[in-house]
């Protein structure tokens, strides 16, 4: 038996989808303990895994969300509110992460530390000498690439001598305006626990791991030469299917001959007006459309009177749903993406915010589907997106070929084998110093 610690970031999102995983190493007969928000105690407890919430509360947004955590960064956009959210909600926490792990595995020890791609806690603990890290992917793989513009300006890769002088200087001007003030509040936990300062941010994160799970196909990825060699693509995690789920009244209408267009907002940007009711309305008059609408949380009554052509609801499992989709229209959320890929399901992407601009970036350079390029399409725009998605078959059969590599990939069965793999290597360590050893040094 191994012993497994996931650590996460107090988000759903980078929570969520390991779950399969932790649930997958609980079958196989191993130790499971998760450290994350109180939010997820409840969803962790259902895999076999033992939950433990993190100690501070100013560190747990998880109940409230980070606008309601945050309010300073309702007010804040673009550049300053990414700044924002490297800076409070990855970097700050640092400090009382390594204390919470420290406190945790002096208690019981670990094989293997298992944190998102946002957990920077997890890379101190190993170079403390703690058990060795695995991370996983909860959205595109970003590392530090001669091929690759940084995180963030979906741009495709530009290899070459002018390309690589491009990457490098967009680089460098990243790490000295955007992720200072992140490496600044790393570096201070850093020195808190006697570690050297360091250059990197939450986007060298795979480069920092031992093995690192990316939860897409090599497909959807650029094809660059550098990828990091502790990179594995395992695919999407499966979802577990809810029981208690009971399907709307309208479910039979998905039968009725008509192609299916699915539109979803996601859970974090929610603004019905971005998408989804331009997207009501680009399709009302199709009458060979039926058109399927998610709004991930806002009551589907603030759309007012609808089509006849469309049904809306607050949440649909979309594993129940996406077997019967012909098209996907997205702001781009990463497990939302995925999870169409999984089904073959081809795509229209319309997105900016958070990961959504590299994610549909992706879509487009990968020929799964369409990226319009912006937060706030027109209806026209959607309308002539859909219909090209829909009227040109390659899209289709791309999105085929990814779900062939997914199911090759081994999803979460895989990842619980190669996280095996890395705790029977049995990597000598010092034990992690006792969680007094810090305790009344500031977060």
């Amino acid at each position: 038996m191994a012993r497994f610690l996931f650590a996460t970031v107090p988000a759903v999102g980078h929570t969520a989808p390991a779950l399969p995983i932790a649930r997958a190493l609980v079958a196989r007969g191993h130790s499971v303990r998760w450290y994350t928000g109180v939010a997820s105690a409840d969803r962790i407890a259902a895999t076999g895994a033992t939950f433990h919430p993190i100690t501070n509360p100013d560190h747990d947004y998880s109940e409230r969300g980070l606008d309601g955590h945050y309010p300073e960064r309702r007010e804040l956009s673009g550049i300053r509110k990414l700044r924002f959210d490297l800076t409070q909600v990855f970097a700050a926490p640092v400090a009382g992460q390594v204390r919470d792990l420290m406190a945790l595995l002096d208690e019981e020890p670990a094989d293997v530390v298992v944190g998102d791609t946002g957990f920077i806690g997890g890379t101190l603990v190993q170079d403390l000498g703690g058990p060795p890290l695995a991370g996983f992917g909860i959205s595109v793989l970003a590392f530090p690439s001669r091929e690759l513009a940084p995180f963030g300006f979906g741009l495709r890769p530009a290899g070459g001598p002018l390309g690589r002088v491009r990457n490098r200087a967009m680089d460098a001007a990243m790490r000295k305006v955007l992720f200072r003030p992140m490496t600044t509040e790393v570096n201070k936990a850093r020195q808190i626990f006697g570690l050297p300062p360091t250059r990197a941010s939450v986007f060298d994160f795979p480069l920092a791991t031992r093995l690192y799970l990316q939860f897409s196909p090599p497909g959807f990825e650029y094809p660059v030469p550098d990828i990091p060699e502790q990179v594995r693509f395992v695919g999407p995690p499966r979802p577990r299917p809810d029981p208690t789920w009971r399907p709307p009244s309208w479910w039979d209408d998905l039968a009725g001959g008509r192609r299916v267009v699915l539109v979803n907002q996601g859970t974090v940007a929610t603004d019905l007006d971005q998408l989804v009711r331009p997207a009501i309305t680009a399709l009302a008059g199709e009458r060979d459309l039926l058109v399927v609408a998610v709004t991930g949380g806002p009551d589907p009554a603030v759309l007012g009177p609808l089509p006849a052509n469309t049904r809306v609801e607050r949440f649909i499992p979309f594993d129940k749903l996406m077997p019967r989709v012909d098209v996907l229209v997205t702001n781009g959320g990463y497990g939302g993406v995925q999870l169409a890929l999984s089904h073959g399901v081809p795509i229209v992407g319309a997105g900016k915010t958070e990961d959504k601009i590299e994610v549909n970036a992706r879509v487009a350079y990968s020929r799964v589907g369409v990226d319009l390029r912006t937060q706030t399409p027109s209806a026209e725009q959607v309308r002539a997106a859909v219909r090209q998605v829909l009227g040109d078959p390659a899209f289709a059969a791309t999105a085929r070929r990814l779900r062939a590599e997914i199911e090759a990939c081994g999803r979460e069965q895989r990842a619980a084998e190669l996280l095996e793999q890395l705790a029977a290597r049995g990597v000598p360590r010092p034990r992690v110093a006792p969680a007094s050893a810090a305790a009344d040094s500031p977060a």
